[in-house]
């Protein structure tokens, strides 16, 4: 690199000296440099002849020589890839010496990183015994996270929900709170969360599903007869029945009950519910009645219930005259 003093670039712009004048005394001096640098940055090749990064001029004097054998020839691939070469980078000796004239300035403001330690020798022991595990226990394994952290002895049960909090569980927590508040001295038992669980009807389920439908349209015992595992979903927590939903059999396919009780409403126990009784009759038609003013219809609408008919007083021989509802219903189809 020759590097031109402001005084002197002025006398060669002002013509007082010429550029051949100038750089004449510099000539010795630049070509010592450039055969220096070529030294410094040579190397060895593949097949032990020493190799040397060509300066600008050198470059120039290559690309002069393809060209004019382009005249007469068509280039080969060769000739190609090295005009190419060369025009992308036409002096390697400069960019090596700039880059190492970068480098050295750089280097002064970096710190040598110390050495990371090497990681301490893997215990084969521990390998081995993890090798040797063949079955994972009940609490870390998926079926846990499906039907809860402790495994159900109940029958029949399809599903276990634990993030469902109804308000009737959050009501009954700030009871126990505030009563070990009032008395910190006493011997508080200690409350266990349990899940929702969706299973199908057994026979102790009875009597608290009548007295959750209150006034039964009809008896729900004989719903033991037709098939409970498919036209059945019970929701309990822990052994408290809190919801359920009924098919008047598998050929039918029709919902005479879809009820809830009080304090856990709006947890999605009912769409749970009429979700788990769809799935497990699969490609069937399903029907239902539902009164004109029940909120329940939007629910319906959410799974696709369609309505087909409207029936006036549907339920004037179930239903009080005195109750609020409409006697009127809509008859629903889902369609699958």
């Amino acid at each position: 690199m020759i590097v031109v003093l402001e005084s002197d670039a002025h006398a060669l712009e002002d013509g007082e000296i010429s550029f051949e004048q100038y750089m004449e005394p510099l000539a010795a001096d630049y070509a010592t440099a450039v055969l220096e640098a070529q030294d410094r940055f040579s190397y060895h090749n593949v097949i032990g002849q020493p190799t040397y990064p060509m300066s600008r001029m050198q470059a120039k004097r290559i690309l002069d020589e393809l060209s004019q054998s382009y005249n007469d020839d068509t280039p080969d691939v060769v000739h190609t890839l090295l005009r190419r070469k060369i025009n992308i980078d036409p002096s390697p000796l400069r960019t090596l010496v700039l880059s190492d004239q970068s480098g050295k300035q750089l280097n002064k403001t970096l710190t040598v990183m110390p050495l990371p330690h090497k990681p301490p020798p893997v215990n084969q022991d521990v390998i081995d015994t993890l090798y040797d595990i063949r079955t994972t226990p009940y609490a870390s394994s998926f079926l846990s996270r499906l039907l809860g952290f402790q495994p159900s002895d109940r029958p029949g049960i399809i599903a276990c929900d634990w993030r469902t909090r109804p308000p009737w569980v959050d009501l009954m927590n700030d009871v126990h709170e505030h009563y070990t508040f009032r008395h910190p001295d006493a011997e508080h038992p200690t409350r266990v969360d349990a899940p929702i669980e969706y299973t199908t009807l057994r026979r102790d389920h009875l009597p608290q599903i009548h007295e959750l439908l209150n006034r039964a349209f009809w008896s729900v015992t004989d719903s033991l007869e037709y098939n409970p595992e498919q036209c059945t979903i019970v929701a309990t927590y822990r052994k408290l029945v809190v919801g359920a939903a009924f098919l008047s059999s598998p050929v039918e396919t029709y919902i005479t009950y879809l009820a809830v009780k009080p304090g856990f409403e709006n947890a999605q126990i009912a769409t749970s519910m009429l979700y788990h009784l769809i799935s497990l009759n699969p490609q069937k038609d399903i029907t239902l009645h539902v009164s004109t003013t029940n909120p329940a219809m939007l629910l319906y609408n959410r799974f696709g219930f369609k309505a087909e008919e409207f029936v006036v007083g549907f339920y004037e021989d179930y239903i009080e005259s005195q109750t609020r509802g409409s006697m009127n219903a809509f008859r629903l189809r889902l369609r699958q």
